[in-house]
């Protein structure tokens, strides 16, 4: 799935462990005998796979299998659900995948090439206004052959294809329990990945436990585990100073992470894992908005907007400002916005808008959401505001909501300006430009560029050399910085605390840096 060897240096491939206390050796003998509590503000909004393109994945990854996924430390998907896949075709618009042998659901329904079938198809169908169906918008049709044997066939050639099947967007679900039109309702999940979900309490956990039925690549390390969802991240580092919970992982903030560094002597029994993240965070424009799709408007806050003094104040070196919709150590990254606007400049801004007959403070309210991002995210919002009417050329009004308001809220176009994070799909350029653009997007508002849409991806489509791309996404980086309908801000790292006599941490996190909870282990001290 991931064709370069650069991006080796990304996402979970690239770990510094931070250790504080006395040395812990794993015992064979007693790993996986103990059940481990992770917390994490990455609540799922669905727990049906149809609904939700987000951090629900980070439980789908769990408790869902998908024909193809990413084993500890690699960097191409691997056979999951399938013995093998492959494209059949010169052009690549066939995509042929061979089930395991034996598959069944943790209900015992049958896994099969029409279970397949059905799990893709009804994405589809449903096509949810927060759903993954626009990661499949190359797809013309799912065929099976025999019990085993599905095959893909594509609109257009796409070399991405095998990445998609490798998220849990595509996870497979049982054709009984999950309706071919309809989400399922009951609030249960039936899976067939490594662990099944006991239990889900919306606002405070998830008990699950290993699958007895599952065949797959994981190498499962602990026999259950519980996740703790939080709202707030320092109530979250204090449960586990308090032993209530063994690691974090997603929510950190800047404060926390540097709270924990400092205090790793005092706290000897805890450890931090910083992990070089591809997540990026931006600002959407809504063009159909009277104000915010004034390109001299977007084109004035991109001149003013500092980055260095944003990531500085509010994510204090847990953040580097980002140039581009692509991040560092990403093939075609490049430093656009910067290339464009330079640095900040208010006198700048205001020639922009006078140009466009602004002469008037330009009123907008940013909308960002309050419990998806971590808790720094409404200071980011405040910095935001103060950066633009320090400037004496805005007036900036800003209004958080809990991520399901928030999800509807832009979904119907209500927002002008509103804030967004990107946890990639895939480490691809792609997968950082094609989610973005055109009238179904993952940010359910269209923007419409037709040298993007038409002509840069599906020539890099064609390429199963992803490192010979490059030329066709710094192009669309130069179109998007041109409309400035998204704005980058900046990309992120990653934080895992955890307590040190947990093992596993550098290992759970998968390229795209979903947590894969199989590989946590409870040490044994010496």
């Amino acid at each position: 799935m991931f064709y370069r060897s650069c991006l080796q240096g990304t996402a979970a491939l690239a770990s510094i462990s931070l250790l504080a206390g006395c040395g812990l050796f794993a015992d064979a003998g007693a790993e996986g005998q103990q059940r481990i509590s992770v917390g994490t503000m990455s609540e799922p909004s669905s727990l049906d796979p149809a609904a939700a393109w987000d951090g629900s994945w980070e439980l789908y990854r769990n408790v869902f299998q998908t024909l193809l996924s990413f084993p500890t430390g690699s960097s191409t998907p691997q056979p999951d659900a399938a013995k093998s896949c492959q494209f059949t075709d010169a052009v690549n618009k066939v995509y042929e995948c061979e089930l395991r042998p034996g598959l069944t659901f943790s209900d015992g329904e049958k896994l099969d090439a029409q279970a397949v079938k059905h799990s893709i198809d009804r994405i589809r169908t449903i096509d949810a206004s927060t759903g993954p169906n626009g990661l499949l918008g190359s797809l013309a049709k799912v065929d099976v052959t025999g019990d085993r044997t599905v095959k893909f066939t594509l609109k257009t050639s796409d070399a991405t294809f095998p990445y998609i099947l490798a998220t849990p967007a595509t996870s497979l679900v049982a054709p009984k329990q999950y309706p071919a039109d309809k989400l399922r309702e009951d609030g249960r999940v039936t899976g067939s990945g490594p662990y099944v979900l006991h239990s889900y309490s919306k606002g405070d956990r998830a008990e699950l436990s290993k699958n007895s039925t599952y065949e797959g690549f994981a190498e499962r390390r602990n026999n259950a585990v519980t996740i703790r969802y939080f709202k707030d991240s320092g109530e979250m580092v204090g449960a586990l100073k308090q032993k209530r919970i063994d690691t974090i992982y997603r929510g950190l903030t800047a404060a926390d992470v540097i709270e924990l560094q400092k205090g790793l002597a005092e706290n000897n029994h805890l450890r931090l894992t910083e992990t070089v993240g591809a997540d990026i965070r931006y600002l959407v424009f809504n063009a159909e908005d009277p104000v915010a799709g004034k390109p001299a408007v977007r084109k004035a806050i991109a001149q003013i907007i500092d980055r260095g003094a944003l990531v500085g104040k509010v994510y204090q070196g847990t953040a580097e400002p980002l140039y581009s919709m692509v991040p560092k150590g990403i093939a075609g990254h490049t430093t656009e916005f910067y290339d464009r606007f330079g640095e900040p400049s208010a006198a700048t801004a205001r020639e922009t808008l006078r140009d466009a007959g602004i002469d008037e403070p330009v009123k907008l309210t940013f909308w960002y959401t309050t419990d998806r991002y971590g808790s720094a995210t409404a200071p980011e919002f405040a910095e935001l505001k103060r950066q633009l009417e320090a400037s004496g050329l805005f007036r900036i009004t800003i209004q958080g909501k809990p991520w399901t308001e928030f999800q509807k809220g832009y979904s119907s176009g209500a927002y002008p300006v509103f804030g967004r994070g990107w946890f990639p799909d895939f480490p691809d350029p792609d997968n950082f430009i094609a989610p973005f653009v055109g009238e179904n997007n993952a940010l359910r508002t269209p923007y419409e560029s037709p040298e993007i849409t038409n002509e840069l991806l599906p020539r890099s489509r064609r390429e199963t050399d992803r490192g010979a791309v490059t030329k066709q996404f710094e192009r669309a980086q130069e179109i998007i910085a041109d409309d400035v309908r998204l704005l980058p801000l900046w990309q992120g790292k990653l934080y895992i605390a955890s307590s040190e006599e947990i093992g596993g941490g550098e290992r759970a996190l998968d390229p795209t840096t979903v947590m894969q909870l199989w590989e946590l282990f409870r040490k044994a001290s010496w």
